[in-house]
């Protein structure tokens, strides 16, 4: 499966148009998660927990994304985005989308 940002993918054509195909994950940040962070906040810099807990939740949501698209028989998802947001203080929602496609190596 190939996901990519753009609209097209270079030396291939858009064959079919299956539609939209998006993947949903929504992670609450533990107790744990909050004491350590804050802790690390009032030092300033990366807070490497939440760091990690958004690069896995992004990497989740491409995977459930792709999931769908394959189911729809797509070979390709182009213009894929994420886009996130926070669901009360603790949760976070994030959302990989983008469209279906079959594509085919130009000739």
């Amino acid at each position: 499966m190939i996901v990519s940002t753009t609209n097209f993918v270079a030396g291939h054509r858009v064959k079919q148009t299956l539609g939209d195909v998006f993947g949903v994950v929504v992670r609450s940040r533990g107790l744990g998660y909050n004491v350590v962070a804050s802790l690390r906040a009032l030092g300033g810099g990366e807070i490497k927990e939440y760091t990690s807990l958004l690069e896995s939740t992004r990497r989740q949501a491409v995977d459930r994304m792709v999931e769908r698209a394959r189911a729809m028989g797509a070979n390709a998802v182009l213009t894929m985005r994420f886009d996130s947001s926070e669901i009360g203080t603790i949760m976070s929602e994030v959302v990989a989308y983008g469209t279906a496609v079959v594509i085919e190596p130009d000739e």
